[in-house]
């Protein structure tokens, strides 16, 4: 079942910040309006309209200025801008997705790495697996390959589809299932990967990190790119939300573990790039 598409609600840092100080804005143009109008030091809301136009502009701006995405991304996404999220029940929504500007970091990364092995834990409706896909076709040819693992069913199915529907989709092998016994049966099987998208459930982060590290499926010189890692402002703003919790207590650990060093990236909803330690 479709529907027409809706407007993302503010799921970053930024949008969320761009659009309480919208609201403020709106709010101060408001009361001045009125009959019982409130003075505003006129330099004062100068600033907070210049605040606000800062946060409004610079999404807009980076992705304009950012490699386009292919027809076949484009295609992905308005797919799943244009699914019935809501109705169905499974608490999926279409902000999930990674989008062009993550999507375009991804490819990026996946150039400069050289990566022909690339592994994403949580593929949802497959933007950023294709975005990967079509970086590893071009680095790696037919020997390149994304394994996406994905819990949902409909989700993976909806992928699928999109990847049948461009150049670089067959680079694409979709595991259905839970991506712990994914992970597992890669690593017995001998896995190793050049570079590692995680975007799965918040709370099993720190389990697929120690797995990732301690099978050996992260490769000696593999990227780890962990999403998410600033959930919405929650871990710093204190907000008691399961996921911010999670995210919170994944960053410490993360930042704690010797045999890593990660850099956070203020990247939509946060990046961070975890590589192995010498030692």
């Amino acid at each position: 079942m479709t529907t027409t598409r809706t407007t993302p609600r503010p799921v970053t840092p930024l949008a969320i910040l761009a659009a309480s100080l919208d609201d403020v804005v709106a709010r101060l143009d408001e009361a001045g309006a009125g009959p019982d109008g409130v003075a505003l030091d006129p330099a004062l809301g100068s600033e907070i309209r210049r605040a606000a136009a800062l946060a409004a502009g610079l999404d807009p701006y980076t992705a304009a200025l950012s490699t386009p995405e292919s027809p076949a991304l484009r295609a992905l996404s308005e797919r799943t801008a244009a699914e019935d999220w809501a109705g169905d029940g499974s608490g999926l929504e279409q902000e999930m997705l990674s989008g062009h500007l993550e999507g375009q970091l991804l490819k990026m990364l996946v150039h400069v790495t050289r990566a022909r092995q690339v592994l994403e834990i949580g593929m949802f409706t497959g933007y950023s697996a294709l975005a990967m896909a079509e970086a590893v076709q071009e680095v790696a040819g037919e020997e390149g390959v994304v394994v996406a693992c994905e819990i949902d069913e409909r989700v993976a199915a909806l992928a699928q589809e999109c990847f049948e529907a461009s150049p670089a989709g067959d680079r694409i092998d979709v595991h259905v299932g839970p991506a712990m016994d994914t992970l597992h049966a890669l690593a017995d099987a001998g896995a190793r990967f050049d570079l590692v998208f995680l975007d799965a459930d918040k709370a099993g982060y720190a389990d697929y990190l120690r797995a990732l590290l301690d099978t050996g499926l992260l490769a000696r010189r593999g990227l780890l790119v962990v999403d998410n890692t600033l959930m919405q402002g929650q871990p710093w703003t204190g907000e008691a939300t399961p996921n911010g919790e999670a995210i919170a207590a994944f960053n410490q650990v993360l930042a704690d573990d010797p045999r890593v060093e990660q850099v956070v990236l203020p990247v939509r909803d946060g990046v961070t790039l975890v590589r192995r330690t010498a030692g």
